[in-house]
């Protein structure tokens, strides 16, 4: 078990604890209105997609570039 798979691993694992929580919150505050209540909505809907992205990254789907030579 090398450094760069504990580390893609640890980005799946959070990744996903993390966009299920926070889309989980966005979905338990849909119903508030008021400014604050939408920025606050906006910051969660940013913070799951950034949870996917880097369940993504971790999974080799998106970032992923070929060794030098392997074309």
């Amino acid at each position: 078990m090398n450094a760069q798979f504990v580390e893609r691993l640890g980005a799946v694992i959070a990744g996903i604890a993390v966009a299920v929580v926070a889309f989980y919150a966005l979905y338990k505050d849909w119903q508030s209105t008021g400014i604050e209540n939408q920025v606050f909505k906006l910051m969660l809907a940013l913070l799951g997609l950034g949870a996917v992205l880097a369940l993504l990254a971790g999974l080799n789907v998106i970032g992923f570039t070929p060794p030098k030579g392997a074309y």
